[in-house]
């Protein structure tokens, strides 16, 4: 499988909202691919999980740090030649600007849903510091990657593996492959 898809970037940033099922189809993704898979949240610096537990939404200035340690780790994967799948919301250009800072080697994967399907879903979690209250937050601050980004855009209301599919379809070259999923 992994040598279907060869001409495929060092890094794809698996992106989407809270509760659009980032580390579960970016899991299913690398262990497809046989990649690394990174959760971007391991990245926040303490304060940020405790300002999101609190139920307060980080502000740009919070968000610097912690997508800069992301892009420092895709850029140390890549350099060692290492392929990665990476979990991280990325909800605003300028966050992705700062991920893929230029790279032409890195794919942001968008997980698109409705506002009922994910706010379901994060009804049902348990155990996550992000709470359901902040879903809204996200949903207004959601730039959906632009056609200049180059996304693979999948929609969520499909299992795991049938999403899966999809991103692997759009990723492979040749002529039936495309950019993005409406």
């Amino acid at each position: 499988m992994a040598d279907e898809i060869a001409k495929t970037p060092c890094a794809l940033i698996v992106m989407g909202v809270s509760g659009s099922g980032k580390s579960t189809i970016g899991e299913a993704l690398a262990e497809r691919l046989r990649w690394t898979f990174e959760d971007g949240d391991r990245f926040h610096p303490p304060g940020n999980v405790a300002k999101m537990s609190a139920g307060h939404p980080l502000t740009d200035e919070d968000r610097r740090p912690w997508l800069q340690a992301i892009a420092d780790e895709i850029d140390r994967l890549c350099r060692a030649g290492e392929r990665a799948v990476i979990a991280c919301s990325a909800l605003k250009r300028a966050y992705r600007d700062i991920l893929v800072h230029g790279r032409d080697d890195v794919r942001i994967v968008f997980l698109d849903g409705t506002p009922d399907l994910i706010a379901s879903r994060v009804a049902a979690r348990k155990g996550h510091f992000m709470p359901p209250e902040l879903l809204a937050s996200q949903f207004r601050t959601l730039e959906p990657p632009a056609g200049h980004e180059n996304p693979v855009t999948v929609t969520i209301d499909a299992p795991v593996e049938t999403i899966v599919d999809d991103i692997v379809r759009q990723l492979r070259p040749g002529p039936d492959s495309t950019n993005s999923r409406n």
